[in-house]
């Protein structure tokens, strides 16, 4: 029940939905997602680190940044099932629409 709870409580917060949400478009490294929801770094950084643990996010290093992802499910199956499902939820919920196009206004980083 403990992993259970820890995914469920993953979710409980608007700004990590958003940043999973950013992250079906693909990887993204954190001063991307800051430039789209306008959050600080650090906050940012604490959200990805709670989704990484409930096993939503996973992360790769290039050089000095870190890209993060979405996970594709394999540590935990109800972190697998949620991914699978968030894949079709809130797609046309405004707060969602509008990230998707701020995204698209955003300078993507070359490493």
């Amino acid at each position: 029940m403990k992993d259970f709870i820890k995914v469920t409580k993953a979710l409980s917060d608007p700004n990590r939905i958003k940043i999973m949400k950013l992250l079906q478009q693909g990887a993204m490294f954190v001063s991307e997602i800051q430039s789209v929801l306008g959050i600080s770094q650090p906050s940012i950084s604490k959200h990805l680190k709670v989704l990484e643990n409930a096993g939503f996010v996973s992360f790769q290093k290039h050089g000095l940044w870190v890209g993060y992802r979405l996970a594709n499910g394999a540590s935990s199956p109800y972190a697998a099932s949620l991914l699978g499902s968030l894949r079709h939820w809130l797609e046309n919920a405004p707060e969602i629409t509008e990230l998707q196009d701020r995204l698209s206004c955003v300078q993507k980083v070359k490493v």
